[in-house]
């Protein structure tokens, strides 16, 4: 299986994208504990469906704009929310061995392992989901099924 070089503009703007759909999240689940008064769990749904949103829009319309979409935006969008909830696994992953795992239960621990820690593992995942399984002719919405064949995410 052949990969694509890495290119710096492409992680900048991959990043600069992030970094918006994290405040995006960040703003909206602000606003909706606060002012709005929603309990935690309903907050962080709607903060995380919105973040996601951004961070799609911001990579089809930017990042990777030069990549014709090979299915529906909405299976893509699907494909894309799916990398995101992995990516979000990861860190909560990272936070459950941290804490449980290996005993280090402080505030300052539960941060370097969730959002440093976690937050680093799952940018890199989510930059290989997202550049290898949404936005790639090869990736899983990239496989269109033709008459007796059936696409593949692998390739």
């Amino acid at each position: 299986m052949r990969t694509r070089a890495l290119d710096w503009s492409e992680i900048g703007s991959f990043a600069a994208v992030g970094g918006c759909a994290y405040l995006a999240d960040l703003a909206l689940f602000v606003w909706l504990r606060g002012p709005l008064g929603w309990d935690p769990l309903s907050a962080k749904a709607v903060s995380f469906l919105a973040g996601c949103t951004v961070a799609y829009a911001g990579n089809a319309l930017g990042t990777y704009k030069n990549r014709a979409a090979q299915v529906s935006r909405l299976r893509q969008y699907g494909i894309f929310f799916a990398v995101n909830v992995a990516g979000a696994l990861v860190q909560l992953l990272c936070l459950v061995l941290s804490h449980y795992g290996l005993g280090l239960t402080s505030p300052h621990s539960d941060t370097v392992s969730g959002s440093v820690i976690g937050m680093a593992l799952a940018t890199c995942l989510r930059f290989w989901g997202t550049r290898t399984l949404v936005f790639s002719a090869k990736g899983l919405a990239g496989t269109k099924g033709q008459a007796g064949t059936h696409g593949t995410w692998t390739g």
